[in-house]
């Protein structure tokens, strides 16, 4: 349930604040958020409507998709929180989704990469990006696993926090639901 309920719950808030680098970067250049879709069992999207500053606004999605993660589990492990695991696995995995997604749109032209690249941004620095996300997110990864019950912790996890994460789950996909 830990395990499942982290996977889940990351994907849908690693797409909620990747949507939310987009709205803040099209708001800050002057365009219009026309739609933002966020629903369980899409793929996440932002359109802008004037779009005066295209790449910019497209940046703004994995800029901040990492970003806000990674401050967030820095609060937390600032706070000294014995959960600190989880946010630390959220901000991996946000690097590493908004890394891969970079880098490997880029080679196929799809996504934002496939906007940026139309736009003129060089290939090198979409393939720099995302293998400096990826990176960053496998070492925040490193050594997490007896927390999700891996290697030595044999299946055992903290209850607690499996209970959290089902309830914080089952609270985003209610959300997003209604939402949209």
């Amino acid at each position: 349930m830990l395990v499942g309920g982290t996977l889940g719950l990351s994907w849908l808030a690693m797409q909620a604040v990747h949507e939310c680098g987009h709205v803040l970067h099209a708001w800050w250049s002057g365009g219009t958020v026309v739609e933002v879709v966020l629903h369980p069992t899409a793929f996440s999207r932002t359109d802008v409507a004037p779009n005066p500053r295209p790449v910019f606004e497209r940046w703004g999605g994995p800029v901040w998709g990492c970003a806000i993660p990674l401050a967030l589990w820095l609060v937390v492990r600032r706070l000294a929180r014995p959960c600190d695991y989880l946010p630390r696995f959220f901000a991996g995995f946000c690097l590493i989704a908004n890394g891969a997604y970079l880098a490997g749109g880029s080679f196929g032209r799809i996504g934002d990469a496939g906007d940026l690249l139309r736009h003129g941004v060089p290939q090198w620095q979409l393939i720099a990006f995302g293998v400096a996300a990826v990176l960053a997110g496998l070492l925040l990864w490193h050594g997490q696993g007896p927390y999700f019950g891996l290697g030595e912790a044999r299946g055992t996890v903290d209850r607690r926090a499996a209970i959290w994460v089902a309830a914080l789950l089952a609270l985003l996909v209610a959300a997003e639901l209604a939402c949209s």
